[in-house]
């Protein structure tokens, strides 16, 4: 059976049907949403650094509701289109690919199709070939993982579509796509969100609706094993300047600067690591952008490197996206956009390259066929 037909059909929308409704909103350029969020930095003159504050709340105390409408209200103006740099780019896929609206983010009272979610799935859905996930916009404002999933289902997804069932959802976070911010409206992290148990328990209010509707969609599959999800993330210089310290403040905890790994890494399972499949997407991507060196400490932000470009995390103890499906082959990439030396386009065709590579290898390893 199709994937697409498992889809509820409450939730099986056409993107064409809503662009109607989408009405353009005002935008914003980047620098007025940035001029309020100052933060310290290591002193060019001194090896002593400062604790990086934030102008919403009190140092040391926890935001309440009233702190997060603070946020939301500095943040609310977009400064990007999801309809024009995302939604069209989608409905341009369906010739090839089928597409399929999923839900709609609740975060606009008047128009509430304003943020459609989509997932784009290959035609040739047979639930005798293995299964493979892309997801990108996790967090809103890492361009390339959103423009990287929808080049990598334009140039190279149909020639792994008779091998692979594939799957992707190439914005998972539009609201934060919109004002490039990590969060979502109620200042959440979506990447700290995909809880099992929370989003499929019993009474439960789920932390980020983006992970929740994700969540739920792909169990209306019927994919009993995935064997691989690709997260396509990106690690920014505003990680250091804007939501570090965003965070701190919001937990009501302290922040010290630190350093942003200058070019591409990707994050590993510590509980399942695939050391060769990290490689093989490193090696596919250092021919496009240049792979992150380790701190003076060895690490890659605050963790120890396990090979050239690899970290680790335990997926499911973080809630990380990567963790929501158990696929044999997980691996989170971070591509680096503000390198001196890499072009936002390179940083898409990189984005692209890990996923090529991630699969070239799970065809060799798991001695896969075309179908």
């Amino acid at each position: 059976m199709h994937a697409a037909a498992r889809v509820p059909r409450a939730l099986a929308f056409s993107a064409s049907s809503v662009f109607g409704r989408i009405r353009s909103l005002p935008v914003q350029r980047i620098g007025q949403t940035c001029k309020l969020h100052r933060v310290a930095s290591i002193s060019a003159t001194s090896s002593r650094t400062s604790e990086m504050t934030y102008p919403i709340g009190e140092p040391g105390v926890p935001w309440t509701s009233e702190e997060k409408k603070q946020w939301r209200a500095s943040v609310e103006t977009p400064v990007r289109s999801y309809n024009d740099e995302v939604i069209t780019k989608i409905d341009s896929l369906r010739k090839n690919f089928d597409v399929q609206m999923y839900g709609a983010l609740p975060y606009d009272d008047e128009n509430t199709e304003r943020y459609p979610l989509f997932v784009v799935f290959s035609k040739n859905w047979d639930e005798t070939k293995p299964s493979v996930l892309i997801t990108g916009g996790v967090h809103g404002y890492e361009t390339s993982g959103v423009q990287g999933a929808l080049e990598f289902l334009k140039s190279k997804a149909l020639e792994y579509s008779n091998t692979f069932n594939i799957a992707c959802a190439p914005c998972v976070s539009p609201w934060g796509y919109e004002r490039i911010q990590r969060w979502n409206a109620e200042a959440v992290d979506p990447n700290r969100s995909f809880d099992k148990q929370n989003v499929f328990g019993k009474g439960e209010t789920p932390p980020a609706y983006e992970s929740a509707a994700l969540m739920r969609m792909l169990r209306t599959l019927g994919v009993e094993e995935w064997l691989v999800h690709i997260d396509l993330h990106e690690t920014t210089d505003r990680d250091e300047s804007e939501f570090r310290p965003a965070k701190a403040a919001r937990d009501g905890e302290t922040c010290e600067p630190d350093v942003i790994p200058d070019g591409f890494y990707c994050v590993a399972d510590s509980n399942n690591p695939q050391p060769g499949f990290q490689k093989a997407i490193i090696d596919s991507v250092r021919s496009l952008t240049h792979i992150a060196p380790p701190d003076t400490n060895g690490n890659i932000i605050g963790e120890p490197i396990k090979q050239e470009g690899v970290i680790e995390y335990p997926l499911d103890d973080l809630f990380l996206c990567a963790s929501m499906t158990g696929a044999k082959y997980t691996s989170t990439s971070e591509v680096y956009p503000d390198s001196p030396t890499a072009s936002p386009e390179e940083c898409n065709q990189a984005q692209v390259a890990c996923v090529v590579g991630g699969l070239d290898f799970v065809v060799k390893e798991e001695g896969l066929v075309s179908r």
